[in-house]
């Protein structure tokens, strides 16, 4: 019996109770003096590259899985296996959504799916105005360029119009497709005639900042222009700005949709003298804009007897893996290699699409869901694990393979992390620095999941557990290691299967099911642990107040169940812990060793700040909540609060702070609920105001007589 099998089964409590009551954040690493504001990076901050493949699925790779296919339908991806062997695999990277707007929500954002105001099949909603990847990035001093797909700019025509525009959002360079439905073609100047639909066969919008660009980008194909773009802005980044780190995101957006094929081979060469270039030249934009569009298929998979889609999505494949490795030898060529981190991971599972008219591709012509089941818009492992390696010369050492569960919100406080910057405490995830070099130790973080979509698990022959299973509402957290998934949710009484997902690939063996385990009171406690937990984990979706566009929010089975209160030996009052920094947001104070930390009876910063500027406090403790209910939070401070009870982020009052009373509101039954209230002062006039109102309370101050914490075993 394993180690973590033999757990006892009071460990939900405490393991819940200290995610939850101490907060979300990496390991102890600054001190409560610090710093927070950068105009320049200094030299020791890495660059950042992330690149985000579309749809492309765990088994589309030949490390983690085609290679070990036997006969000849397979292909290969040599660059991305040699990224693969020189850095670390992060096995265990799960999307935050099985299907792209979703995912690439919470990933920019930094928050699960229970927090994200990007939800289900959202495309084109506008991303949340608030804290980004390129916006805490760019506060600390870092060159922020976005190229390839976005997807999430809200309503409108034009930049000016598109609230949530990629400049709008933290980026200082956009180079790309906005609209989602644009990226679905990989030739934005061009006509298709064989697609399956006007969308797919007529030209698409493609924007470099504030213009409009598709009519010089005649026979430029998108993953090759991407790259191009990219590695000219690298190239003369280094020239005039070298000194300053620099983050890169870089959305492929293959082999999603349009099977498209490349106009010729790729390029002799690679990095600064070779591969794809960027010419520059209205009608000749990068060097492969020559030939005929759609034309070109890889000859290793020409004349094995393939269809002709499944010649076309191995060849898009494959060039991705060529784009990359021109990409790593860019960086090597400007020597930057060994200060820059690369990630490379994808938005969801493989899909089953083409474009083309009469065609037919299926995710299981080469496994691309590799030994799981699942594809995209499911929850099961072949749907939402990713494929995702790190790769940072010397820093990361080579060959490694990580099993620790994370999840794209976690990029967020990774990257703020190595930027040197506390994470805001907004975000749901947890520094996977520790994983990445070795040092230090990863905290506890969340995976977690919420999705909805019509249909049914796809009735592969290769699918011998869940072919056919429904979707609909679907729902995963992991607890313990184990992973709990549920799947046309009717209402919260549903269980969730129960799955050892590091030995159990398929997910054949319910573990909540008696005649799988030899455990079952454990795994009957962990079945109700989960319910508990998922309902403390999230908030309702609600309109995004400042984007109009958000007119698709869902409400799903569970939204009105009442959040189960803890039971705990207790005491009065509760924790705070007393910081002094100059931070540009709320920050994560989990991340930082505190000056001081006593009891109080009561929440007054007044008595509690260290110095009465540049500061902050963290109340951890429990609120006695008297009746079962719909609570609502009121909050007003001077610089900003942040509020989370349970893990649920009831009041978020940072990015948007002016001053104002900021409220939320969280369902919760009669009795104990742990709570963490982050807050900081700029100004010498701390002000800090906390209320409540429920059934039967006036909204009022919280009283002393409902605050308490855990009592010391």
């Amino acid at each position: 019996m394993s180690q973590r099998n033999s757990k006892p089964v009071f460990s939900f409590f405490l393991v819940t109770f200290c995610v939850a009551f101490f907060g979300f954040g990496p390991c102890f690493t600054r001190f409560g003096v610090a710093e927070d504001t950068a105009s320049e990076t200094p030299p020791d901050r890495p660059n950042l590259l992330f690149i985000l493949a579309d749809d492309l699925g765990y088994g589309d790779l030949g490390v983690l899985w085609q290679n070990s296919i036997s006969g000849s339908k397979r292909f290969a991806t040599p660059n991305l296996d040699r990224m693969a062997h020189e850095g670390l695999i992060l096995n265990q990277h799960y999307t935050a959504a099985p299907v792209c707007a979703p995912a690439r929500g919470s990933l920019f954002s930094g928050v699960h799916q229970g927090h994200c105001t990007i939800r289900n099949t959202d495309f084109d909603n506008a991303l949340e105005h608030n804290h980004t990847l390129a916006t805490t990035l760019a506060q600390a001093g870092y060159a922020t360029a976005l190229i390839g797909k976005y997807g999430m700019q809200g309503s409108g025509k034009s930049p000016t119009q598109w609230s949530a525009y990629p400049t709008k959002r933290g980026f200082d360079f956009f180079h790309g497709y906005v609209r989602h439905v644009d990226g679905h073609q990989h030739y934005p100047a061009n006509n298709w005639p064989i697609g399956d639909s006007k969308n797919h066969r007529s030209p698409r919008e493609l924007y470099e900042n504030d213009q409009e660009i598709s009519a010089d980008l005649d026979k430029c194909f998108t993953p090759d222009l991407f790259t191009a773009r990219a590695k000219k802005w690298l190239v003369d980044h280094q020239a005039t700005k070298a000194e300053q780190a620099f983050f890169l995101f870089l959305a492929y957006d293959t082999p999603h949709a349009a099977l498209q094929l490349p106009t010729s081979s790729y390029p002799p060469g690679v990095g600064t003298s070779g591969g794809v270039q960027w010419i520059g030249k209205p009608g000749q934009m990068i060097n492969t804009a020559r030939g005929e569009v759609d034309s070109w298929r890889h000859p290793d998979y020409v004349g094995k007897g393939w269809t002709d889609e499944e010649v076309r999505f191995a060849t898009l494949v494959r060039r991705m893996d060529d784009c990359v490795g021109d990409l790593l030898a860019t960086l090597r060529d400007l020597k930057i290699d060994d200060n820059t981190l690369v990630i490379f991971t994808a938005d969801n599972g493989p899909h089953a699409e083409n474009y083309i008219s009469g065609g037919k591709y299926e995710a299981n012509a080469f496994d691309s869901f590799g030994p799981f089941e699942g594809t995209k818009r499911d929850c099961y492992e072949g749907g939402m694990r990713q494929p995702t390696f790190a790769w940072w010369p010397n820093q990361i050492a080579p060959g490694q393979t990580n099993n620790t569960p994370s999840q794209f919100q976690d990029w967020m406080a990774t990257f703020c992390d190595l930027a040197g910057h506390v994470t805001p405490a907004r975000c749901d995830g947890v520094s996977l620095v520790p994983l990445l070099t070795g040092v230090g130790e990863k905290r506890d973080g969340i995976v977690y999941t919420e999705f909805n979509h019509n249909g049914q698990a796809p009735k592969y022959p290769e699918f011998t557990h869940h072919a056919g299973d429904p979707r609909g509402n679907q729902q995963v957290i992991f607890i313990d290691g184990y992973k709990g998934i549920r799947n046309g949710i009717r209402s919260h009484a549903d269980d969730f299967q129960i799955y050892d997902v590091h030995n159990d690939l398929a997910e054949a063996n319910d573990l909540f099911r008696k005649e799988n385990n030899d455990r079952p009171a454990y795994f009957a406690s962990l079945q109700q642990r989960m319910k508990d937990r998922v309902l403390g984990a999230r908030q309702i979706e609600k309109d995004d107040p400042f984007d109009p566009s958000s007119d698709k929010v869902e409400s799903r089975p569970y939204d009105a169940e009442l959040v189960p209160a803890v039971k705990l030996e207790v005491t009065s009052g509760v924790q705070v812990d007393a910081y002094e920094g100059r931070w540009n947001w709320v920050p994560q104070f989990a991340e930082l060793k505190p000056l001081s930390t006593k009891q109080v009876a009561t929440i007054d910063v007044a008595s509690d700040l260290p110095r009465s500027y540049d500061a902050g406090l963290c109340y951890r403790g429990l609120l006695k909540v008297p009746s079962d209910g719909q609570w609502s939070f009121y909050a007003t401070s001077d610089a900003g609060t942040h509020l989370r009870i349970h893990e649920s982020q009831v009041i978020d009052d940072d990015f948007n702070h002016d001053g104002s009373e900021a409220s939320g509101s969280i369902l919760l039954k009669k009795g104990l609920h742990p709570f963490t209230l982050y807050y900081r002062t700029a100004q010498d006039k701390p002000i800090l105001k906390l209320q409540w109102s429920g059934p039967g309370t006036s909204k009022q101050s919280i009283p002393d007589s409902s605050l308490f914490r855990g009592k010391q075993r």
